[in-house]
């Protein structure tokens, strides 16, 4: 089920050599995510409406959720459920406000300056359907949106085959306190959350996790100029395990079906430096996906990029982490905190045998929009950042001016850039 590789022995420099590359998107996504956008450009909302007719097999016949619905849909969730909503959403609130910081003051030169987040006016929120539900993507995206002080916050989802959106993921929209909310997916919703349609007012800031058009879509509406987006890659779920003979093989082997079960396309691997914990764990994970209720999602995922790797030991199996800079890092070893001053790239690491990804998923707190497909290079998490941009005000005193004048003549001049110098040297001479 897992496929095999022995690195043991291979040098640190060749590691990346050795790995199987993950499968490009190639042109043909691109371009049809370029074909989707340039119809809802131009034809609005009926364009959107025939591509979720073609993809999701229904005729919208409006686009937003009324906001009642909302409200009766959080009335009609079973208590249990409610309360778990509730606690998921108060542990995300109280992390993201604990990042907020105030603004800052600098003095130096007789110059001060203010720094201050400002949130964005209006963001939206993808939230995926088709294979589940996802009302905790709703509460990982809008809550921190909201901490951040945005005014409008909306939310796409793709309908079922009725033309609804699962009364779940409307009841983490009342709990979020989202009211904006439209039944469309896909690459249209992109398209429409980003040019704006009859009834959807285009956003700022466009952020939460999709397949590989979703992602896709977000890249072409954002290189247009349209919007921002994270520069994180949130495409298709990943996890790497790293696991020694201390953890149970159970423990392992469900931490490395948890995210497949998501579907294709992401990546589910094991690293570890004892064939017998690759025997054992490859064992379990057979057991268990046997009985796997989402078994055929688990087994898309598995027998596409499923591997179990063996490694020299637990510093080889850092480095082969680092490479791969997944979305989920499990340390599931002896001394995972130790290790953890290995790790340079991952979303979200997870230490211990108590600490399985399922939890940053749902309530941790941190957002569980994270870089995949090796974006964790140089991406992050998403968060309260994602939705505000970072000004400033520059305030010079008439001593900080003079003092630093002939500075700025100087690099001025030395560009050529004459009315720049101008600017300084007219002001002296008014004095």
């Amino acid at each position: 089920m897992l496929k095999r590789l022995d690195l043991r022995g291979v040098p640190v420099a060749d590691i990346r050599r050795a790995l199987p590359k993950p499968l490009a998107a190639g042109d043909e996504p691109i371009l049809a995510v370029r074909e989707i956008l340039d119809a809802v450009h131009a034809g609005g909302d009926e364009a959107v409406r025939a591509f979720t007719e073609k993809f999701d097999q229904v005729r919208l016949a409006q686009l937003r959720v009324p906001a009642e619905e909302l409200t009766a849909a959080l009335l009609a969730t079973d208590a249990r459920t409610r309360e778990a909503l509730e606690v998921a959403a108060a542990s995300i609130q109280s992390f993201q406000e604990a990042t907020l910081t105030p603004p800052a003051v600098h003095e130096a030169n007789g110059v001060t300056i203010r720094s201050w987040r400002q949130p964005v006016a209006r963001a939206g929120c993808y939230v995926p359907g088709g294979r589940a539900r996802y009302p905790s993507t709703v509460l990982m995206t809008a809550i921190p949106a909201k901490v951040a002080g945005v005014a409008e916050v909306v939310l796409c989802v793709p309908p079922d085959r009725t033309g609804h959106v699962p009364t779940l993921t409307l009841a983490a929209a009342a709990v979020a306190g989202v009211q904006e909310v439209y039944a469309i997916g896909g690459a249209q919703a992109i398209g429409a959350l980003a040019f704006g349609t009859e009834t959807i007012r285009p956003v700022d800031v466009i952020v939460g996790p999709g397949n590989i058009y979703v992602a896709i879509a977000k890249r072409e509406v954002a290189s247009r100029g349209l919007v921002a987006i994270p520069s994180a890659f949130a495409g298709p779920s990943e996890v790497v395990v790293v696991a020694d003979e201390t953890v149970a093989p159970d423990f392992v082997a469900i931490d490395v079906i948890v995210q497949a079960e998501h579907g294709p396309d992401g990546l589910a691997w094991l690293l570890c430096w004892s064939d017998s914990v690759a025997d054992s764990v490859g064992a379990a994970i057979e057991r268990l996906v046997e009985t796997a209720p989402r078994q055929a999602e688990i087994l898309a995922t598995l027998d596409l990029n499923g591997y179990v790797v063996v490694c020299d030991g637990p510093g080889q199996a850092m480095e082969v982490a680092n490479v791969i800079a997944p979305e989920h890092l499990e340390l599931l070893c002896d001394a995972a905190i130790a290790e953890l001053g290995r790790v340079r790239n991952a979303g979200a690491v997870f230490l211990g045998p108590h600490s399985p990804a399922s939890i940053g998923d749902y309530l941790a707190g941190p957002s569980h929009t994270l870089p995949t497909y090796g974006s964790a290079r140089f991406a992050s998490v998403l968060s309260v950042d994602d939705f505000t941009k970072h000004m400033h005000t520059i305030e010079v005193s008439p001593a900080g001016f003079e003092r630093l004048a002939p500075h700025v003549v100087a690099l001025a001049q030395a560009e050529g850039f004459d009315a720049h110098a101008s600017s300084i040297l007219l002001r002296q001479a008014a004095r």
